[in-house]
């Protein structure tokens, strides 16, 4: 893989899959490439105004560039995916690095490896999001992965397999409803764990599963009973949560029809 030791400098390690024909030195290229146009937009930002934000929503940003993620995505836009890069990026171990490679990564080329690693190396939950709400999502191999990160001890591993869940319920339409009936079975056995960070991914994870249709939300409704149950702090707390907003959604009324009704 690639590293950055200085800017403008790319030091060469551990071997890396190639997802396109390209050398090593067009990757270091269109590595370099990428960072020099990263911190061309970030010179006009506040950078300690952007670094005591992260901090202020509990993000502790290692080596950070200081863009937001709006200029993130416009860089991302721009460069399409590209999975080479986006593990050469993962590996410069810059925050804002990390957040692009997330978007430019290609889920149908990522490896199960791959992933894994970049699992392993959370260690901010807007980074953990990043790729499973832009990435880990959308690759096949996601539901299999999601079992695997769930039984991890790891507190970033364990948020990683529910954030992914979450992210699943909205952006994968075409799913069956018994993957999100089967997930509800792992929300409700984890509803235990009372990390700060776990116990908010666990709550996403139900909150869109019981979003997702109008047939999975008495199951996300029963389910978050059960978590009640269980007495934990954590699980009183993931099921009053969800079940407040489950009811809150029911009293929306219906929007009117648009169209005149003709007689």
């Amino acid at each position: 893989m690639l590293r950055e030791a200085a800017p403008g400098t790319i030091v060469f390690g551990v071997s890396m899959h190639l997802s396109e024909a390209e050398s090593g030195y067009n990757v270091a290229k269109h590595l370099s490439a990428t960072l020099r146009e990263m911190r061309r937009v970030a010179k006009g930002c506040d950078y300690r105004a952007k670094i005591e934000g992260m901090e202020r929503f509990g993000i502790r940003p290692e080596r950070p560039i200081g863009l937001n993620t709006p200029q993130i995505r416009t860089i991302a836009r721009k460069t399409g995916r590209n999975q080479v890069l986006a593990e050469a990026l993962w590996e410069t171990d810059i925050h804002d690095a990390r957040i692009l490679a997330a978007l430019v990564g290609d889920p149908h080329v990522i490896t199960r490896t791959t992933m894994d690693k970049w699992v392993r190396d959370f260690a901010s939950w807007d980074v953990c999001d990043a790729c499973c709400c832009n990435l880990f999502d959308r690759a096949p191999l996601a539901w299999s992965q999601i079992r695997k990160w769930a039984v991890k001890r790891g507190e970033f591993v364990r948020r990683a397999a529910f954030a992914t869940i979450a992210a699943l319920a909205v952006h994968d339409k075409a799913a069956e409803d018994q993957v999100f009936l089967d997930a509800l079975t792992l929300i409700e056995q984890y509803a235990f764990d009372d990390r700060n960070f776990v116990k908010k991914g666990v709550n996403w994870a139900l909150r869109n599963i019981g979003k997702r249709n109008e047939r999975l939300r008495p199951e996300a409704i029963a389910c978050a009973e059960r978590i009640r149950a269980q007495g934990t702090p954590s699980a009183r707390w993931i099921a009053a949560d969800a079940l407040r907003e489950f009811k809150a959604k029911a009293r929306i009324p219906a929007k009117p029809n648009p169209r005149p009704v003709r007689s």
